[in-house]
């Protein structure tokens, strides 16, 4: 295939996408992760190369300018996300869907740029209290940094009207059941 079909997953931190993106990937579907680029550094078990590309800052904004990126967002001051476009032409030639997990603003990004090819799915938690409550529950992050990510959650959920889905994960396994019929529906169109 020589450009498949894209797929948005986006939520504020701790709403369950990450959950969700790798239950599609455990599935018998044609989908390939793309694997986002970005300037922070490593959280837990995380590597470089799978779960993130980790950059410096200034390689980043050397990237920027080379416009190797297909969108980027400076999502805290001085922390920056992005998807590369050797990365979706790395699944495209694989013979992939892409499947993004990706920030609001990024992943309205790349609806803007491929209406007809992307599905943009966004993950509501089922309230700010139980988002905050999975931030803390992950241990990853200092209170500042928890802080500034429920500051941020109230601005991104005000943007999910623009998605195409928007999936409540209240329950795991019920919103695992409707994302892998929603997305082999989407890829069999």
């Amino acid at each position: 295939m020589a450009a498949g079909k894209l797929i948005v997953f986006s939520a504020p931190s701790g709403s369950g996408k990450t959950t969700l993106v790798r239950h599609l990937l455990a599935q018998d579907l044609p989908l390939g992760f793309s694997i986002s680029a970005t300037s922070r550094t490593p959280r837990g078990q995380e590597q470089d190369g799978q779960d993130y590309y980790f950059l410096s800052a200034e390689d980043f904004r050397s990237q920027i300018a080379a416009d190797a990126f297909l969108e980027y967002e400076e999502v805290y001051a001085g922390t920056y996300y992005g998807t590369l476009q050797s990365e979706v032409e790395r699944l495209w030639a694989a013979g992939k869907h892409v499947l993004f997990d990706i920030d609001v603003v990024g992943g309205l990004r790349i609806k803007e740029k491929f209406p007809e090819q992307t599905l943009a799915v966004f993950v509501q938690p089922p309230s700010v209290e139980i988002l905050e409550q999975r931030l803390r529950a992950r241990g990853t992050e200092s209170e500042e940094k928890i802080q500034q990510r429920l500051a941020k959650s109230t601005q991104e959920l005000s943007y999910a009207p623009q998605f195409d889905r928007v999936i409540v994960n209240d329950n795991l396994a019920q919103a695992q059941q409707e994302v892998v019929a929603l997305i082999a529906s989407f890829i069999a169109s």
